[in-house]
């Protein structure tokens, strides 16, 4: 098993008044040669938007973009005549395929919204952009892994264009869980969103993240009550 630990303080990090950014890998003006992308793993982006401000429309093309809400509402606007609000609790697809601009505005003017934006490389070029949006039940993570992504839309969750499992859990203090990968040659993303959990020995704090390759099971464990984002990707 190899492991590499990015602390939540090793983070790139962008302040714009309205947006405050954290980058687990290159993005914008942070740049790191070191921690361009994990495998498929393109973006890891831990955003808080202020009230009523957000990302006019602007363009993506070949790249799965994974929103998820932590608090607050995102309302959502795109060039395929998607218009909503995304709410806590929600997860967004985009793939973004042959073209699509969309925006992103904080849907409240009066509190902030948190969100995890994630990219991932798709298995597949050009594809007809298509978009997609889900409401979670929290419970069905207490202490469990509960599946938000994966390659087949047959599945629980949203599905995207890569081999490519990603799954939550809120684990009570003590509680242990082991996670078999579902391919091959995958490695695991795992980020601490909320409390520490010792991941095979090695401990992890909030917004810690490890990249965790070579590798058949992983085993996380909460030191406190936790809440972790695993994410399966391909190295290649």
């Amino acid at each position: 098993m190899k492991t590499t630990l990015h602390t939540s303080d090793s983070r790139g990090h962008a302040e714009r008044g309205w947006l405050r950014s954290w980058h687990t890998f290159s993005f914008a003006d942070y740049y790191d040669p070191e921690r361009v992308h994990f495998g498929v793993l393109r973006v890891i982006n831990d955003d808080i938007i202020a009230g009523g401000m957000g990302f006019p429309t602007h363009p993506h093309d070949n790249m799965e973009i994974i929103t998820i809400v932590r608090k607050g509402a995102l309302a959502h606007k795109d060039s395929m005549g998607n218009e909503g609000v995304i709410e806590a609790n929600d997860i967004q697809v985009m793939s973004a395929g042959t073209g699509v601009r969309h925006s992103e505005f904080n849907a409240k003017t009066d509190a902030d919204a948190e969100l995890f934006q994630i990219w991932v490389f798709p298995n597949k070029k050009n594809v007809e952009p298509r978009y997609e949006q889900l409401t979670l039940d929290a419970e069905k993570r207490h202490n469990q892994f509960q599946q938000i992504i994966s390659p087949n839309p047959d599945d629980d969750g949203l599905w995207i264009h890569q081999d490519a499992w990603f799954h939550l859990a809120q684990l009570d203090a003590g509680t242990a869980l082991n996670y078999a990968l579902k391919k091959p040659g995958n490695g695991v993303y795992l980020l601490v969103v909320e409390g520490s959990v010792a991941v095979n020995g090695q401990k992890l704090e909030r917004r810690d993240g490890l990249e965790i390759e070579d590798v058949e099971n992983v085993e996380i464990k909460a030191d406190a009550d936790a809440e972790v984002l695993l994410m399966e990707v391909p190295m290649r």
